[in-house]
């Protein structure tokens, strides 16, 4: 059976910088955006605000949706197929970064020609490709 595989990220800008993650995924390094996996029974602005909560101890706003995903990516990791939402976001409070929680390193990048290059994830890299043209 094909599963469909929901992820749901939060771009967090700011001064021409946005929020990225570095974690180690089964044996690889990845940079990504924040966020995670939908679970069943879930709304994509909730999975978004407890991901960001088990992640970060942020609470969040949603501020607008900025993409989803509109072609095939099979995952990596399993047989199915991923589906990736991202959202720009603010945080309710102030808190500090860069930010290592024990298996997150989150650190502000700038958004430029060479933050494609950085992230790891396929539809994570049109994503920051996007970021960069709006930030010309």
């Amino acid at each position: 059976m094909k599963n469909f595989n929901i992820r749901v990220y939060g771009l967090w800008l700011e001064d021409k910088k946005v929020l990225v993650c570095k974690e180690n995924i089964r044996g690889k390094e990845i940079v990504k955006f924040p966020g995670g996996g939908l679970e069943f029974g879930e709304g994509t602005t909730d999975c978004l605000k407890r991901e960001w909560m088990e992640e970060l101890n942020a609470e969040i706003e949603i501020s607008a949706h900025f993409y989803t995903t509109d072609f095939f990516q099979p995952s990596a990791f399993d047989n199915s197929q991923v589906i990736s939402i991202y959202y720009t976001i603010c945080p309710t409070h102030t808190f500090s970064i860069p930010v290592f929680n024990g298996r997150e390193h989150f650190y502000f990048r700038e958004i430029d020609d060479t933050l494609m290059s950085e992230i790891s994830l396929p539809i994570d890299k049109i994503v920051a490709g996007m970021l960069f043209e709006r930030n010309r």
